[in-house]
């Protein structure tokens, strides 16, 4: 069995670094707010990918970083969720 990796998991990695790094251009150029669900959503999904992927061959330092930001975007996105809902309320 080879260890290179297959096709479907480099466009699947590169689709999620794509994402990571247009929410962080976004940001960074103003495009988006890193409060905007849109920027969560992006790192959200990129971050899972690269996620799932960094864990075969598991690779402690990517499982990290790639699981704590999904975690930090999720929490983002419920902390905007709430607010929204909150001021809908009121």
């Amino acid at each position: 069995m080879s260890c290179q990796p297959t096709v479907l998991i480099q466009v699947a990695s590169f689709a999620g670094a794509l994402m990571v790094l247009i929410a962080y251009a976004g940001h960074q150029m103003g495009w988006m707010r890193s409060a905007s669900p849109i920027h969560n959503i992006l790192n959200a999904a990129g971050s899972g990918i690269l996620g799932y992927i960094a864990l075969r061959p598991f690779q402690l330092g990517f499982v990290v970083m790639e699981c704590s930001w999904v975690l930090l975007s999720i929490w983002a996105l419920w902390k905007h969720r709430r607010k929204h809902a909150s001021s809908q309320k009121a």
